[in-house]
């Protein structure tokens, strides 16, 4: 099945088409027309999500589950033209998309059978005490609301998991508020394509056509546009920190704020300890190895920095990694400018004092290869741009002296998606006096693994302190995420016959 775009918008049921244009850039295959998107596409996609929700939002969870499982449905249907002009637009391998494309459908099922068991609703009920001395007691009950229309980004490097029916988009459908989806320009198709299945699903639900709507490519002022209306109640985001603090600001200078969602990514240290290092060192090199180049280092959990003891076991350590990473070819990256800020950043990285290149490489125009430095902790300390991500496959090993400089470079780190320990037995007690400092800095700790693949499941946290994300408490993937897009409601002595049903 081929899939040839057509390079509209989707908004609220209508295939809209503007005046102008922008051309996809694909890594191979043939680029494609859009439309550019405006401030009055913005502006009517929120307004019919406005619309919409005040039939949505007060849907039952058994209808927004079945048009959750029909979103899911759509997409499956589509898989083959979807993994064609995903690869094409993103470079991506076939299998990357086909696993991408699972999670997907994965998280929306996910989300269905979560809203059915009805734990997330945290209903809560205080029954009137009459009698009660000195004051009695109204009849008092709680329970968590959508809180109406939200925007959404879609991300460079998930096209599907993190994009147009991504975790954001699901989660926010599950609690039952509307979405309105700034399309990312590095996968147009594969959004529009994307959107086509949930468009079947909104006609085959009998869902309000408000729902869901998409605006692809516009300068920044569509995107500003969106953040800013006063109809959006909330906005998700994955993507940089400079992209993300900007929105952010801009939902914070609203005349009325919103909360902004941002998961803006992290370097993901990986702090091994003694023993680990002199039982298993090669081995450990040659993992970290394999996951700081997994996907072209385009994750956000691509665990950038190595913390070690210096040693001939830590030597040992980052020669296995050196090796491994030279056999590495070359990966395309999701886009030309990706692939050049991964090459400035290197540059950077290997201009500042006290850094010492293990691995250079020499990068083609979209093309990728690893880099590998080392620095001293004395170095690291002083300088912040070294704790600054490169979106790619670069590591950085930072060496210290001793167990004591490892918790003084773990107290130094801003916040970070995930964190890991690399432990054997022997290193229990170093292990357990880094760990109150670690579970300060991240929304994930690991133990003896890598963060590259996040498991989508009840108990998974992805975010974590300022700058991993802009909201400590919330997290974007896991069921957990639904509640960034509910607020608690108290019904105080409301008749039955007119209180929510989930209620009742």
């Amino acid at each position: 099945m081929t899939f040839t775009p057509h390079g509209k918008h989707l908004i609220a049921g209508e295939w809209i088409g503007t005046d102008t244009t922008f051309q996809s850039q694909p890594a191979h295959g043939p680029a494609h027309a859009f439309s550019h998107g405006t401030p009055e596409l913005v502006n009517k996609a929120c307004e019919a999500a406005e619309e919409a929700f005040w039939t949505y939002g007060y849907t039952t969870r058994q209808e927004r589950a079945d048009f959750l499982n029909a979103i899911a449905d759509e997409i499956e249907a589509r898989a083959e033209a979807i993994t064609e002009i995903g690869t094409q637009e993103t470079g991506l391998p076939e299998a990357r998309l086909q696993g991408e494309r699972g999670r997907t459908t994965g998280q929306l099922r996910l989300f269905a059978s979560h809203i059915m068991a009805g734990d997330y609703l945290d209903r809560r009920h205080d029954e009137a005490l009459p009698d009660r001395a000195p004051l009695p007691r109204p009849d008092l009950r709680m329970m968590q609301r959508p809180i109406g229309p939200v925007a959404v980004f879609g991300a460079s490097n998930f096209p599907l998991a993190f994009s147009t029916a991504g975790g954001d988009t699901a989660s926010a459908l599950a609690a039952g508020c509307p979405v309105v989806v700034k399309g990312h320009g590095a996968h147009p198709g594969t959004g529009e394509i994307i959107a086509e299945a949930i468009h079947a699903a909104i006609e085959k639900t009998g869902m309000p056509k408000g729902v869901f709507s998409l605006v692809q490519g516009g300068n920044r002022t569509v995107g500003q546009t969106l953040v800013q209306h006063p109809l959006i109640n909330a906005v998700g985001f994955t993507g940089s920190l400079g992209g993300g603090r900007a929105l952010f600001d801009l939902c914070a200078q609203r005349d009325k704020p919103i909360p902004f969602y941002g998961e803006l990514g992290s370097v993901n240290p990986m702090f091994m300890l003694p023993a680990a290092i002199a039982n298993r060192g090669a081995t450990l090199g040659e993992g970290w190895a394999g996951s700081l180049t997994m996907g072209a280092g385009q994750f956000c959990t691509n665990p950038g920095i190595a913390v070690v003891i210096e040693g001939p076991e830590a030597e040992a350590f980052v020669e296995a990694a050196r090796e491994a990473l030279s056999r590495s070819g070359a990966q395309v990256m999701l886009t030309d400018g990706i692939a050049e800020a991964y090459t400035t950043g290197a540059a950077k990285m290997g201009a500042q004092t006290g850094v010492q290149s293990l691995l250079t490489s020499m990068c083609d125009t979209r093309e990728a290869k690893p880099f590998l430095f080392k620095v001293a902790a004395e170095d690291w300390l002083g300088n912040h741009a070294l704790s600054e991500e490169v979106f790619g496959p670069l590591g950085l090993v930072l060496v210290v002296k001793d167990a004591a400089q490892m918790e003084q470079i773990a107290r130094s780190f801003d916040g970070q998606l995930t964190v890991t320990l690399h432990m054997d037995g022997a290193d229990a007690d170093a292990a357990r006096r880094l760990m109150p400092i670690l579970e300060r800095k991240a929304g994930r700790v690991l133990a003896n693994g890598f963060p590259t693949g996040v498991e989508v499941c009840e108990s998974m946290v992805h975010g974590g302190p300022y700058p991993a994300s802009t909201n400590f408490g919330a997290t974007s993937v896991g069921t957990l995420a639904i509640r960034r897009f509910l607020r608690p409601v108290c019904y105080q002595n409301i008749p039955a016959v007119i209180l929510p049903t989930d209620l009742v």
